[in-house]
């Protein structure tokens, strides 16, 4: 039998699973997040626990902004699950005209109302397994609703937060869940409840998708991101 040839092919790179920060320097950068902005928020208006759940559910594939302004008047005329389901689907839908998707939302936000009065007598439930079971509810605006709503410490994955997991190679992950898990992990237990906020907030205005604004940045002498600029 002829001897087998030895493969010349290079073996792919494996992607990187571990966090490129020790303990030390993780502190320091949730450290630095914490002084300069003590008590962050979400962005999305909302009255109370029910307003919150829809303007989340609502904000799949839409701006903060976007979702503010269609639910100026509708979180005026419905802040309830009992006063949502009395509005009713369609009036919803045209509530929500300006945003995307907003034929399916509005679906999703009446029959999750339905729910609520049915259910939970219109309380919204502190659970991820409850949140997760109503319509156009994931894992992502479950973690946003319990972290927001009911102070629970918990990771909302976005998609600005997924980038900066990554790029930074802060939790590096294939899936946001990955990303999730791996912050878990690593975050001090002190800034655990705003962590997923400051994180968001660094991705939207300083480390944005297209151009980092690395000038600007609270974190640059620490951040080991490959994509890092030097100040101009």
């Amino acid at each position: 039998m002829e001897a087998r040839k030895a493969s010349t092919a290079k073996p792919a790179k494996r992607p990187i699973s571990r966090s490129r920060y020790s303990k030390a320097e993780i502190h320091a950068i949730f450290q630095r997040f914490h002084e300069d902005n003590p008590e962050p928020h979400g962005e999305l208006d909302h009255s109370n626990e029910f307003t919150l759940l829809v303007a989340v559910v609502l904000s799949a594939q839409a701006t903060d902004a976007g979702v503010n302004k269609a639910t100026r008047n509708l979180f005026v005329i419905a802040d309830s699950a009992q006063k949502m389901v009395t509005l009713g689907e369609d009036r919803i839908r045209e509530e929500i005209r300006t945003i995307g998707l907003y034929k399916n939302k509005a679906k999703n936000v009446y029959a999750l109302s339905r729910i609520l009065v049915e259910r939970y007598n219109g309380v919204v439930p502190q659970t991820r397994e409850e949140l997760e079971a109503l319509p156009g509810v994931g894992r992502k605006t479950a973690n946003v609703v319990l972290n927001i709503a009911f102070g629970q410490p918990t990771i909302a994955v976005d998609t600005h937060l997924f980038r900066i997991g990554n790029r930074l190679g802060l939790a590096p992950g294939k899936t946001p869940l990955d990303v999730e898990l791996k912050l878990e992990k690593i975050i001090p237990k002190e800034f655990f409840l705003h962590a997923h906020h400051w994180l968001i907030l660094h991705g939207r205005y300083i480390c944005k998708a297209r151009k980092p604004e690395c000038g600007k940045c609270i974190i640059a002498d620490l951040c080991k991101s490959k994509e890092k600029a030097l100040p101009v």
